[in-house]
């Protein structure tokens, strides 16, 4: 039997495509391509010595959905396929609704026509919107604030409604809070095409010379020091949660919902700071104003994951930015 990973040469996808090989699953990876590379197939055999199934297709095509039900035995998907720009998706939002949403649909669909009922979601903590209280659990109150959002909150509606109907589904909906990091191998990481959207490979790109400088969105908000505050998680630990609830699929029907963090904040300042310590360099910077939508802290209760999945965050911000640095200064262009 095999796992298919929709996605599966993206930054998440690829490192949890690592774990599974190296777990003694047979992997068939699933992806369009339209924002990472196809040599990102060979870095995974390069570090594991295994080549997964490539297929080279869009989720929203079921004739490439059928033929990959037809050739492998397929047990479980992991799907982590679709768009996830918050600048883009305000200026595109039918594209963003089409690829993430209908994406879901169909591949749901044809998972049902092909009798394979377990599913792993990659959903996100942007489903939670502004706080109403601190940490976030998963009982907060779901108000996105962002098409993005809004989308992973869609596929999570019709998720859930899919197993009130059928109760053969076995569905996992993993909350992500802010993935950073890389492979302890240098081989994979996260190589955001143009300018990035988010803080940890911006710094890198700063650290090895691609950018002059790092603006700091804000640095008066009510935190330890005026920066804004995330719980970023090791790209490696977000992996080992999709094990740990493809594990726990196996033993239970329904739906499970689980915050994927460390439970912990970190400021921009910080990280910057852990981010110095690492490389070696000195990071320039300049702060600029706040971005509208932008929220002050932002940070995940994730003991429920634990005792749920038997799952819990292993790397420290130390460790985070060592393996970034490490990434990024073997692969200054990324995987060109």
């Amino acid at each position: 039997m095999a796992i298919l990973v929709t996605g599966g040469t993206g930054y998440i996808g690829s490192h949890t495509v690592v774990q599974l090989i190296e777990s003694g699953q047979e992997v068939v990876v699933l992806d369009n391509l339209c924002n990472s590379k196809k040599t990102v197939i060979d870095r995974i055999e390069k570090i594991t010595g295994k080549r997964p199934h490539f297929v080279e297709g869009d989720v929203r095509d079921r004739e490439v959905l059928r033929s990959i039900f037809t050739r492998y035995k397929i047990s479980a998907a992991i799907h982590f396929a679709g768009l996830k720009s918050v600048a883009e998706c305000s200026v595109k939002p039918l594209l963003y609704y089409d690829n993430n949403v209908s994406g879901s649909v169909v591949l749901a669909e044809e998972m049902a026509r092909a009798n394979i009922h377990t599913l792993v979601f990659s959903s996100s903590a942007t489903v939670y919107g502004e706080p109403v209280f601190l940490p976030y659990t998963e009982a907060h109150p779901l108000k996105p604030i962002n098409v993005y959002g809004h989308s992973k909150l869609m596929v999570e509606q019709v998720l859930q409604d899919l197993a009130n109907s059928n109760s053969a589904w076995r569905i996992a909906l993993l909350r992500y809070f802010n993935p950073v990091g890389a492979h302890a191998s240098g081989h994979i990481g996260e190589d955001p095409s143009g300018i990035p959207n988010n803080l940890m490979p911006f710094v890198a790109q700063v650290a090895v010379g691609k950018r002059e400088y790092l603006s700091i969105f804000g640095d008066d908000y009510d935190t330890v020091d005026g920066t804004g505050v995330r719980d970023y998680i090791h790209v490696d630990d977000l992996a080992s949660g999709h094990l740990a609830a493809l594990n726990f699929l196996s033993k239970n029907n329904g739906v499970v919902t689980v915050n994927l963090g460390t439970g912990k904040g970190t400021s921009v300042l910080e990280l910057i700071d852990a981010f110095e310590s690492a490389s070696g360099k000195k990071i320039a910077r300049q702060i600029v104003g706040c971005r509208p939508g932008d929220l002050p802290e932002y940070y995940a209760q994730a003991d429920y994951a634990k005792d749920v999945l038997g799952w819990q965050a292993q790397h420290d911000v130390a460790r985070m930015c060592i393996d970034t640095w490490r990434w990024q200064s073997q692969n200054p262009n990324g995987f060109n």
